[in-house]
């Protein structure tokens, strides 16, 4: 029956572990995305074009995604030492 976990939680089958993943490649792409659109919004700006606007937002995106590297750091340095 589809509903005997809802109804009798003994039922239901043990959650998998958490999978630990890489988080620098993550944050390192998205940061290195928001800085090529930083450069191109760079560009566009040089150009003539009204843009200042997404300067600001691409701008905030890589300060972001760094603050995200320099967290991920921290949170693998904890990671290892407490061995987990």
């Amino acid at each position: 029956m589809k509903f005997a976990p809802i109804i009798d939680p003994a039922v239901r089958k043990p959650a998998p572990k958490p999978v630990r993943v890489d988080l620098r490649k993550v944050f390192g792409i998205g940061t290195g995305l928001w800085a090529a659109a930083l450069v191109i919004v760079l560009i566009l700006v040089s150009l003539g074009h009204a843009t200042e606007s997404l300067i600001v937002v691409c701008a905030s995106g890589v300060i972001i995604g760094l603050l995200l590297l320099i967290w991920e750091f921290f949170d693998r340095w904890d990671y290892r030492r407490l061995g987990l």
